[in-house]
């Protein structure tokens, strides 16, 4: 008898499972990010410095942007992380 995949948890994938990688657990917490074109780049940013997440998990979310940016050979876009995260470790209040 199989497993059932658990509805709830710790967002790992279950032993058997069919599933690939991760879960999300919850979808609607989640900070879509753009970057085809350095206009969605530059958007993406903006969205990432006024959501309400922490200051490590805002330079997450730019760092994917950038490690991505990156080896799709999208320079202009990897600048634009570069210079949202800079802009958002210059503001943190410590």
């Amino acid at each position: 008898m199989k497993k059932r995949d658990p509805l709830v948890g710790t967002g790992k994938k279950p032993k058997g499972s069919d599933r690939r990688l991760y879960t999300d657990e919850n979808p609607k917490d989640t900070v879509r990010i753009k970057f085809a074109t350095p206009a969605d780049a530059r958007a993406t940013a903006a969205k990432v410095k006024k959501v309400s997440k922490p200051f490590a998990r805002k330079i997450q979310i730019l760092t994917v942007m950038e490690q991505r940016a990156k080896v799709m050979g999208k320079t202009e876009v990897v600048n634009i992380a570069r210079k949202a995260k800079e802009s958002i470790r210059k503001t943190r209040k410590v």
